[in-house]
């Protein structure tokens, strides 16, 4: 037990709350033998300050559509946010969004800390641990995931507000250190919110001139208030974050210039650590048993102790933070009732966004495209079906990067533009980095959000892919130039081992569409995603719109693979498995077949993830066993289709980049022909 007997108030009592969180995350680094206290350590009185005296944030409800946002950007300093989620008692959240009586991270947790199973990961992570707003620790990310979440407060306030019944109005606060800013990301993010002016999004820099390889300015000496003072951000500074006064005054005035608000904290690494300015162990290890111990003694803590929460700290978290944060909510819930009653269109429209449903009959203008040998490409499908169902799912906001007139990914309506946010269209610039990031952030709002870009520039969006599948969002990423197909432009930009990257990401939905229809289909699959992202790769060059009056319908991509075209007794000789342009190579390399006497199935295969997820019996009934000849098809790297070819099977594929040249010279240097096709069917024949 602490040594004070006397009822604790004021400045004690807060400074009672922040060694709690100091001390937490020194023990449960401690008792894991892993993870960073330092961070936590310093940024304790920030993380009190924000949560205490400004924060409004319900912890019985932590999914209260209008609570202010806390994004922990520099993710390693996870038990800080721990410690916090914690003391204010937030509430447990299922995967059916209801809210249930038990803590989101109860001590046991705590001390449990980054071990099998938890709900104290290394890193937070989203729709793990209730309270997390998104999932950090790749630095950067979390920057511009809020970016995303400040502009979707700024739509959907535009949207749905109305006079005396705002509904949206709440905050974004991210907490990053001198690694997130350092991360190219950040500076992507950071230039496109100072452009919108998002006001209402305030990044705390951690300024602790300590990274793990030592002192900053080893390799890092900008001036980052005046980076970010030209990029149209308010910039303050507090000299120090145990001055909690100067803290919060600075938390209150940020916005008020209705710019985006960079808050520069001077801190100490592993604050009350006597050695910890001598040691990387501070930020990147545990102190050990005796610098704890000394710790905690520059606290004024017992030294046995361990995950001591005295009561007055939860207490005092309970009538500060619990009590604003209940009045704001009830507050808000009396509103939404109005608005009810008032706008019930709107409420509909507000409880299906909130919950990842669709609109009755949101896919009834989809376009069905006529049979076309001229064909279509499907890039250009894509944004006829875009037109469509954006006309239907009013909040499918998204853009390109800078690279609209190319992708087609255009929605009706205006573009988003600062003091305009009523639009559906977001110009990011040449941004993709920050794209990636910026659409997660949109989507963790609710708000249904695409990015859209080159194939080959799905590079430069890699950690916010794989970010979005880890957190198991519906964010859309729309592809196009989608293959050495593109010509001229040549190995930069010609996509090769990129599929296969994305297929290789755990949970993500990738399709690439045949023709038009297909494309049609494509999109019926992904906008009822609910819980999983998906990548959709298109075309740049016209492809045939196949007769589905002849072929199977293209209803077929919502199993992955299917049948299009068979032998005419459905037993073939062979099979020739394609995705996305190839597929319209193989139905012509059939008809010559057939008319040698060869019975050929044509497989389109928009998605291995779908087909994989199916019954042995569909697959097998797709894919028989029993037939071995079989040449899969794909202007893409051939890893990966051994899967489904077998051991004897050909790969018309890929094995080394591209060349600039048009495009009908590639696809003959590379192989892409009828009679290439032929040749390898011919060939898996005579080998049986």
């Amino acid at each position: 037990m602490l040594p004070q007997r006397e009822p604790i108030v004021g400045a004690e009592l807060d400074e009672l709350c922040v060694n709690t969180l100091r001390t937490l995350a020194l023990d449960a680094v401690e008792a894991a033998n892993s993870g960073h206290p330092g961070a936590p350590m310093g940024l304790a009185p920030v993380a009190y300050c924000l949560w205490q005296r400004v924060l409004r944030y319900d912890p019985d409800d932590p999914i209260w559509p209008n609570r202010d946002r806390f994004v922990l950007s520099c993710g390693h300093a996870s038990m800080l946010l721990y410690g916090i989620l914690h003391l204010a008692g937030v509430k447990e959240v299922n995967g059916a969004y209801e809210r249930l009586d038990t803590p989101a991270v109860p001590l046991d947790e705590i001390k449990r800390f980054r071990q099998l199973g938890s709900k104290t990961p290394g890193h937070p992570e989203y729709r793990w641990t209730s309270g997390v707003e998104a999932t950090t620790g790749p630095l950067g990310q979390g920057l511009g995931m809020s970016v995303g979440m400040a502009l979707a407060e700024r739509w959907l306030a535009a949207r749905y507000n109305r006079p005396g019944l705002e509904l949206f109005d709440y905050k974004v606060y991210a907490l990053c250190g001198d690694g997130d800013l350092m991360e190219g990301v950040s500076h992507e993010a950071a230039s496109l919110a100072g452009h919108l002016g998002l006001g209402n999004l305030c990044w705390i820099y951690d300024n602790n001139r300590v990274s793990l390889d030592g002192p900053t300015a080893l390799s890092f000496s900008e001036d980052v208030a005046g980076r970010f003072a030209s990029c149209g951000w308010d910039v303050s500074r507090v000299a120090d974050a145990n001055d909690l006064d100067a803290v919060e005054a600075a938390l209150h005035a940020a916005g008020g210039a209705g710019r985006p608000t960079l808050i520069i904290v001077d801190s100490h690494i592993g604050y009350g650590a006597p050695h910890a300015q001598d040691t990387a162990a501070a930020h990147g290890a545990p102190l050990g048993e005796a610098e704890v111990r000394l710790a905690k003694r520059a606290y004024g803590w017992p030294e046995d102790a361990r995950f001591l929460v005295p009561a007055e700290v939860r207490a005092h978290f309970a009538d500060g933070l619990g009590a604003r944060g209940r009045a704001g909510r009830d507050s808000w819930m009396n509103r939404l009732e109005a608005y009810q009653s008032r706008h019930p269109e709107l409420h509909d429209e507000l409880f299906r966004l909130q919950r990842r449903l669709l609109p009755d009959g949101w896919d009834r203008n989809i376009p069905e495209f006529p049979p076309s040998d001229k064909g279509l490409a499907t890039r250009e499908a894509a944004g006829k079906v875009l037109d469509a169902v954006g006309r239907d799912v009013p909040w499918l906001v998204g853009g390109s990067a800078d690279l609209s007139s190319s992708t087609k990914a255009k929605l009706p309506g205006d573009a988003i533009a600062a003091g305009a946010f009523a639009g559906r269209n977001v110009f990011f610039g040449v941004r993709e980095h920050a794209m990636g990031s910026i659409v997660n952030g949109l989507t963790l709002s609710k708000v249904r959000a695409f990015g859209a870009t080159f194939l080959t520039f799905s590079d430069y969006m890699r950690p916010a892919i794989r970010l979005s599948s880890l957190m198991e969002i519906p964010s859309v990423w729309v592809f196009t130039h989608d293959s050495i197909s593109l010509g001229e432009d040549g190995p930069t930009h010609q996509p090769v081992e990129h599929l296969l990257t994305l297929r290789a990401v755990p949970g993500l939905l990738v399709l690439r569409p045949a023709d038009a229809n297909e494309v049609a289909w494509a999109w019926r699959v992904i906008l009822q995603l609910r819980h999983r992202p998906a990548c959709l790769v298109l075309s740049r060059q016209a492809l045939p719109v196949l007769d589905r009056t002849r072929y199977a319908p293209a209803a077929g991509v919502a199993r992955g693979a299917y049948v299009l075209a068979d032998a005419p007794d459905g037993r073939p000789d062979a099979m020739l498995l394609a995705t996305g342009s190839e597929v319209s190579l193989c139905v012509r390399a059939r008809e010559q077949l057939a008319a040698e006497g060869v019975r050929v199935r044509v497989v389109s295969m928009p998605s291995w993830e779908l087909f994989d997820e199916q019954s042995s019996a569909y697959r097998d009934e797709v894919l028989p066993p029993g037939v071995t000849a079989r040449v899969a098809v794909e202007q893409a790297a051939a890893l990966g289709w051994e899967r489904y070819v077998g051991p004897r099977g050909t790969i018309l594929g890929l094995r080394t980049f591209g060349r600039s040249a048009p495009q009908r010279d590639l696809q003959d240097v590379f192989g892409f022909t009828v009679e290439r096709i032929v040749a390898a069917v011919k060939e898996q024949r005579r080998r049986r």
